[in-house]
């Protein structure tokens, strides 16, 4: 990496100040790359910008969502090939 870097579109890219999908790895700079942790939606469930903020989409039941990070009764991760943000944890299930 060289230069400054445009930021990341947060609620589409896997990607906050402390941690990043390990896809980013070369293409953005934080401290930890981290390997998703595929998960299920145990039932309808909203996805939130922040662990306490607005819905910005809803998962069906069954639906996966891939966690990388799990703190304070909330997962942070995103829908595969779609939106980043938190679904409580207590909505989720992981996948063998």
């Amino acid at each position: 990496m060289s230069g400054p870097a445009a930021k990341p579109d947060p609620a589409r890219v896997p990607v906050r100040g402390d941690v990043a999908h390990i896809r980013l790895a070369g293409q953005v700079f934080v401290p930890h790359y981290v390997v998703p942790m595929p998960h299920r939606a145990m039932g309808e469930t909203k996805v939130l910008r922040a662990p306490e903020g607005e819905a910005i989409a809803s998962l069906n039941a069954g639906a996966q969502f891939d966690v990388l990070d799990l703190a304070g009764g909330h997962a942070w991760g995103e829908i595969p090939g779609g939106m980043v943000g938190y679904i409580a944890a207590d909505q989720l299930e992981k996948l063998a």
